[in-house]
């Protein structure tokens, strides 16, 4: 069975709602064969959780919130403290260089939600995903405002993509 991992930062509900919905759709009845586990950011902070979770996992769904232009503070400190761990690795310029290979072309997924902006938000995650060569599994949803049927149609669709691409 493959593991979809979902880490999340959800400080308020509309991240909540979005965390929810992809949940939802990752878990849809007609997808089989992908175990999806849930795991809060501040997990890592805690000490509840550890690289072994990202490197055991298939596909990553990340959802956050943006905050002053950037993913929120517990997001960021999950790769923090992870990434030269599952296979991140820095050139002696302190730049990325290519990582390990068997963490490379995994599939995820990104949640964004801001009052006004995600760009900077969306472009930190790409960069240190970027890093460890992951790919792009579905369309990234930036939510802006209040959160409508619309985003949440999104996240169920962005949580079943994935999930799905697990199973291919």
């Amino acid at each position: 069975m493959t593991q979809l991992l979902v880490i999340h930062h959800c400080p308020t509900n509309s991240v909540q709602q979005l965390l929810d919905a992809a949940l939802k759709g990752a878990n849809h009845p007609d997808i089989e064969g992908v175990e999806v586990t849930s795991v809060p950011a501040l997990a890592w902070a805690r000490g509840e959780a550890d690289e072994t979770a990202i490197k055991e996992a298939d596909g990553y769904l990340f959802i956050t919130p943006a905050n002053f232009g950037y993913m929120s503070g517990a997001l960021k400190h999950v790769f923090d403290s992870t990434f030269l761990k599952i296979g991140g690795s820095l050139s002696a310029d302190g730049s990325a260089s290519e990582g390990e290979r068997s963490m490379r072309r995994r599939p995820y997924g990104l949640i964004v939600h801001g009052r006004y902006d995600t760009t900077g938000a969306v472009r930190s995650v790409e960069g240190i995903v970027g890093a460890l060569g992951w790919q792009l599994g579905g369309e990234i949803l930036e939510a802006l405002g209040d959160i409508t049927d619309e985003h949440l149609e999104a996240a169920e669709d962005l949580g079943a993509t994935v999930a799905i691409q697990l199973t291919e």
